[in-house]
């Protein structure tokens, strides 16, 4: 028999720094426990913010997934700059090339709602134009 599912919780911490806290606190799990299991699967990814799907158990166990991170912090990071435009469509803060989208894109694409890398590419495209970051060499 499967174990019933009490919730699910959708969180973010960055890599290897998640700590027992009120984020963690109404989730209803071991909260050191989950925390020495998040940090050592996600110490790779040292610098990133990372998102989890905690699944919680009616016995009070629990699974955790990682996903992939949010395209705006990729997109800032590529793109070498602190935020978005004030006024995206106005205002240009920075430019990416084809090349970089492609390369966010084949990133993200696991957690996407995408059937193919264009699709993908199409879908962070429109986050870095709703940030106000250019796509050089890819028309609007």
């Amino acid at each position: 028999m499967s174990k019933k599912v009490a919730r699910i919780v959708k969180l973010e911490f960055p890599a290897g720094g998640a700590k027992p806290g009120p984020a963690l606190a109404g989730v209803g799990i071991n909260m050191p426990q989950f925390c020495t299991a998040f940090n050592d699967a996600s110490k790779e990814r040292a610098g990133d913010i990372v998102p989890v799907v905690i699944t919680v158990y009616d016995d009070k166990s629990f699974d955790f997934e990682l996903k992939t991170t949010p395209a705006s912090i990729v997109l800032k990071k590529t793109a070498g700059i602190k935020s978005g435009s004030a006024t995206p469509g106005k205002q240009v803060v920075a430019t990416i090339t084809v090349d970089q989208l492609r390369e966010i894109a084949e990133y993200k694409f696991p957690d996407l709602n995408a059937n193919d890398i264009e699709g993908a590419m199409n879908i962070v495209a429109g986050t870095a134009r709703n940030m106000g970051i250019a796509i050089e060499g890819m028309e609007d």
